[in-house]
C-alpha cells in the first residue's frame, strides 16, 4: 500500500503487532521487504489499562496530563542497548526487523492512551475536573543509523518521514474522539531527549492544545480586522522585508520570526497554505525534504556542534472545518543554544509570566544561519 510518494518512488506501508499488542508500522522505500512479517520474540508484560489522567487547571483553562507510568521509561541507555535500533540476534528491540527505512510504533510509555470517551463534551470543566488521558502516542524512527540525525537524512529518506507524518496525521485525525494531531522532535539531552537515536513523536490528543487555540484566535482576530489570512500576510511581509529569510525554494520559505522567542528560532511556511501535513501535495513534500534538512544543517554548523532543538508541526485541529480554512500548517524549530557553550533556558519570566526575552537579534540570527553553510 502506498502511503506517500517522492521523486524516487512510492512508500510502502505494512503493519504488525508487537509482543504486548502495540501496533508497529513500517514505511518502506521498496516493495516486498516483508519486515512486518518478522515476529516480536520478546516476553513483554501486558499493557496496563488506563493509568494516565487529565486534570483541568481552572486558572488557565488548560488540561494537564498526569502520567505516572512514564517514570519507568528508558533513560539514556548504554551503548548497544538502544531500543530504537533494529533487532539483532540475542538483542531484541522495539523493532523486530533486522533493518528499516522509517518505522512508527505505539509508545510503550504513553502519556495518552485508550479510546477517547464522551467526557470532553460534558460541558465547561469545573474545579476538580478529571478524566482519562485518552488518545495515542507514537514513536517515529527516522533511520536505523543510531548516530545519524534528521539533518543528515537524504532527501529520499526525509521524504519518507514526511510521508509517514502525513499518513499518521490523516489516520489519527480521522479517529473518533481525537481533536488534534501533534508531530514533534526533541533533539539533544539539553531539551530533555532521553534517547539519542534519531526519532520524533506523534501525540493524538482528545483536546485542542493551548498553542493551537491561540494561533486560531490570532488568525480570526486578524481576519476580522484586516480581511486577510494571518499566515499568508506574515509570509508576504517576511518575503517583502527579506532580512530574516534563511532559505527558500518554490514551495517553502524558512525565516526567523521578527519577534523570535528563541535565539535561533526558525519557521518554515508553505507557499500554498494547507491545514495539515496530510494535505501537502507531492511537490511540496519533495521540496520540504530538501529544505528542512538544509535548515537543520545550518543550525548544526553555527557553533560547530550539534544544535539542541525542539521541532514541532503546528497544524489545524482534525475536526474543526472552520479552523482548517484559517490555519496554515507550518514547522517551528526552537533551537536552544544562544552562543558557544551557552544555552537559552525558560527562566522565571518566560515560565511564570509568559514574558520572553531574546539575547540574539532575529535579523542577526537569520544572517548567521544564511552564512553557516
Amino acid at each position: 500500500m502506498a502511503a506517500g510518494a517522492d521523486r524516487s518512488g512510492k512508500v510502502w506501508k505494512s503493519s504488525a503487532r508487537l509482543a504486548d499488542g502495540r501496533q508497529i508500522i513500517y514505511f518502506d522505500e521498496s516493495p516486498g521487504l516483508g519486515r512486518a512479517a518478522v515476529p516480536d520474540g520478546r516476553n513483554l508484560p501486558a499493557r496496563p489499562e488506563g493509568g494516565s489522567v487529565l486534570r483541568f487547571d481552572p486558572l488557565l483553562r488548560e488540561w494537564i496530563a498526569v502520567a505516572e507510568n512514564r517514570q519507568d521509561r528508558t533513560f539514556l541507555p548504554a551503548a548497544g542497548q538502544c531500543p530504537f535500533c533494529p533487532s539483532r540476534p540475542g538483542s531484541p528491540t522495539e523493532i523486530p526487523a533486522a533493518s528499516y527505512d522509517v518505522v512508527v510504533f505505539e509508545n510503550r510509555f504513553p502519556a495518552f492512551s485508550g479510546a477517547p470517551g464522551s467526557s470532553q463534551d460534558a460541558g465547561p470543566p469545573g474545579l476538580g475536573a478529571e478524566r482519562p488521558a485518552s488518545g495515542r502516542c507514537e514513536i517515529v524512527c527516522f533511520t536505523p543509523e543510531h548516530d545519524s540525525s534528521f539533518a543528515r537524512l537524504s532527501p529520499r529518506r526525509a521524504a519518507t518521514v514526511i510521508a509517514a507524518w502525513a499518513d499518521r496525521t490523516e489516520v489519527l485525525g480521522g479517529t473518533a474522539g481525537i481533536e488534534h494531531v501533534y508531530c514533534f522532535e526533541n533533539r539533544g539531552e539539553e531539551v530533555g531527549a532521553t534517547l539519542q537515536h534519531p526519532h520524533g513523536q506523534i501525540y493524538a490528543l482528545p483536546f485542542v492544545p493551548p498553542r493551537t487555540r491561540q494561533l486560531l484566535a490570532s488568525a480570526r482576530a486578524w481576519r476580522k480586522g484586516s480581511g486577510g489570512n494571518l499566515f499568508d500576510d506574515v509570509l508576504a511581509a517576511e518575503l517583502a522585508d527579506g532580512q530574516r529569510i534563511v532559505a527558500r525554494n518554490e514551495q517553502w520559505t524558512a525565516f526567523v520570526p521578527r519577534a523570535a522567542r528563541w535565539p535561533f528560532e526558525v519557521l518554515i511556511f508553505p507557499a500554498l497554505r494547507v491545514p495539515d501535513i496530510a494535505a501537502l501535495r507531492q511537490p511540496a513534500q519533495a521540496a520540504l525534504s530538501e529544505l528542512y534538512p538544509d535548515v537543520l544543517r545550518r543550525l548544526d554548523a553555527l557553533f560547530g556542534t550539534p544544535m539542541p532543538y525542539m521541532a514541532v508541526w503546528q497544524q489545524a485541529p482534525a475536526s474543526d472545518a472552520a479552523a482548517r480554512d484559517e490555519l496554515a500548517a507550518h514547522l517551528q524549530i526552537m533551537a536552544t543554544r544562544r552562543a558557544p557553550g551557552k544555552l537559552k533556558f525558560m527562566a522565571s519570566t518566560e515560565s511564570g509570566a509568559g514574558v520572553w526575552s531574546n539575547d540574539v537579534l532575529p535579523e542577526t540570527a537569520a544572517r548567521m544561519l544564511r552564512e553557516a553553510c
